[in-house]
Order: C-alpha cells, then sequence, then structure tokens
C-alpha cells in the first residue's frame, strides 16, 4: 500500500462515530478530519453533537467549529481545504482518520466533485421558476423524473440540493449522480473506507436517547437564538428546523421534538442508503474495536 493511508470512517447519525474514531486515532496517534457538514458551524453546538471538550483534548480535530452559519460553504471547497490540510498533515503522520456521515463530503475527499458544471442562468431561472410556481414538491418530482436514484439519496426537504440536482441533470441533459459516480479522481494517498452501523432498532433507539439528551443540554434555547437566522442554508438542520416550526407557532413543542426524532432517523436511513452503494466500505459493529485494529493493521502493513 501507499505509505499515506486516510481511514475513513462512515456511518449514520447516532452510531457512535466520535467515540470509536477516538480510540483509533489514539492508536494510530494521528489527527483526525470531520467530514460533517454540520459540525463546521460554531454555533452549532448542541444539535450537531459535535464532540465535546474533553474528547477533543484527547485527538487532534479539523474542521470542528471553525466556520459561522453566515459564511457560505460547500462540499467543493471541502474538497479543497481538505486536500491542503492532507498535503500537510501527511508530511507528519502515515495516517490520517476522515470521520463523518455527510455522503458529498465523504465523496467529494475521496472521488472529487469539481467536474460539476456551471450551472447557466437559463436553466437556473427555469428551477427557480418551477419552485416558485408549484413549490418544493415539483421540485422533488421533477428530480425523480430526471435522477430516481439521486431522488432516493438526497435530503428531499433541503430546497437548495434538490434544486441543485435537477440544475445539474439539465446542464447534463444526464442524470446527476452518473456524474458523481464518474468524477472520481486520483489522490497521492490510498483510502481505506470502514463502516459502522448496528441493527436498526438499536440505532434508532440511540438516536431517540440522543435528542432527548440534547433537549436537557439546552438545544431549545440554542435554537431561540439562531431564530433570527433561519434563512440561512447551515440552519436547515434536522434539531433547528423543527423548533423553529415550534417558534413560529407552527406546531407544538412536543410535536417538534417527535419530528426531531422522525427526521433524524429518516436522514440515518438516507446515509445508509448513500453509503451502502459503496462496495469499497468495510462494515463492522462499533464495537468491535479489536477486529477493527487487527483489519486495519492488516491493510496498512500490506
Amino acid at each position: 500500500m501507499n505509505s499515506k493511508t486516510l481511514i475513513v470512517i462512515v456511518g449514520s447519525t447516532g452510531v457512535g462515530k466520535t467515540d470509536l474514531s477516538i480510540q483509533l486515532a489514539q492508536f494510530f496517534a494521528c489527527p483526525i478530519i470531520s467530514a460533517d457538514s454540520r459540525q463546521i458551524y460554531k454555533e452549532l453546538k448542541i444539535g450537531t453533537a459535535p464532540p465535546d471538550a474533553v474528547q477533543l483534548q484527547k485527538v487532534p480535530h479539523y474542521f470542528i467549529g471553525t466556520k459561522s452559519i453566515v459564511e457560505p460553504y460547500s462540499a467543493g471547497q471541502y474538497e479543497l481545504d481538505v486536500i491542503n490540510l492532507l498535503d500537510e498533515l501527511f508530511k507528519q503522520h502515515s495516517v490520517v482518520l476522515l470521520v463523518g456521515g455527510s455522503m458529498m463530503y465523504i465523496d467529494a475527499v475521496c472521488k472529487g466533485l469539481d467536474n460539476i458544471p456551471t450551472v447557466s442562468d437559463h436553466v437556473r431561472k427555469e428551477v427557480i421558476d418551477l419552485y416558485e410556481k408549484d413549490g418544493l414538491e415539483a421540485v422533488q418530482q421533477k428530480l425523480r423524473q430526471l435522477d430516481p436514484l439521486h431522488y432516493q439519496k438526497v435530503d428531499l426537504n433541503n430546497k437548495q440540493r434538490v434544486m441543485h440536482a435537477v440544475e445539474v441533470s439539465l446542464m447534463l441533459g444526464s442524470p446527476y449522480s452518473q456524474l458523481l459516480n464518474t468524477a472520481t479522481k486520483k489522490r497521492s494517498f490510498n483510502s481505506l473506507k470502514i463502516g459502522v452501523n448496528l441493527p436498526r432498532e438499536v440505532l434508532y433507539n440511540r438516536i431517540n436517547l440522543r435528542v432527548d439528551a440534547m433537549i436537557e443540554k439546552g438545544l431549545i434555547e440554542e435554537a431561540k437564538a439562531l431564530h433570527p437566522f433561519k434563512h440561512y442554508n447551515s440552519l436547515n438542520t434536522v434539531g433547528y428546523k423543527e423548533l423553529f416550526n415550534y417558534f413560529d407557532k407552527k406546531c407544538s413543542l412536543e410535536f417538534a421534538i417527535q419530528m426531531i426524532k422522525q427526521n433524524s432517523r429518516r436522514y440515518a436511513k438516507r446515509q445508509l442508503t448513500w453509503f451502502n452503494a459503496d462496495k469499497e466500505i468495510e462494515w463492522f459493529n462499533p464495537n468491535q474495536y479489536e477486529e477493527l485494529i487487527d483489519y486495519l493493521k492488516k491493510r496498512i502493513s500490506n
């Protein structure tokens, strides 16, 4: 194998990636790069479940709380930033960990996304007009028609992502997902992908309990302080958008909390659908630490 190895730890929300990755990083004496598109925002201290202060002291972390919610940030920019950082980290470490559940961020680093075409003003206006005339559901159905595969994977409630996928599909004259599958670029390091998963009932119970813990830690107060900024795409995020509906008197607090749990479970399902399609991923239970270490040592030494 190449002497530079990027161990990529993926899995759904709430599965236990953080604790496992810290154990692995301590074993390999290496840093962790976060691949979470929301933990990167410094204002989201509770609802995105970032590593806490004790965990951050144990291992150097990158891309945790380094941006503000008012700063536009994309998977394409993340790709450039991480590749530049890896060039520096691999001068000191033979192994680096990339850990997270943001599918596009993972693909950006491992495969590359910069072949996505610039969308013309005409096509963008066409999609915006569809949205303004018939609503998000019409754009969702357009995506289903143009790219049924991506329709199954994308967060259908994320207006920007759905509209962008439709725009790119129209520009290409072919499905957006085809571009994602063929945009692989040569990297100066090897990617070794590990997936962590639990039985569905166990995972869903963990997600529900984690939401309860977030509420106890002050998620409602955190979301209330961010309510004036709700129009930013960074806050189109599970845990915040449901509470914004409560603050806007669109639902009860009890209903908002139930929707956080439901939408978190739905997001976990979408993440697993995406990751299961990647045949390079070797799957483990997050409690299989010794087995995982043995597997990684063999793969890295070969």
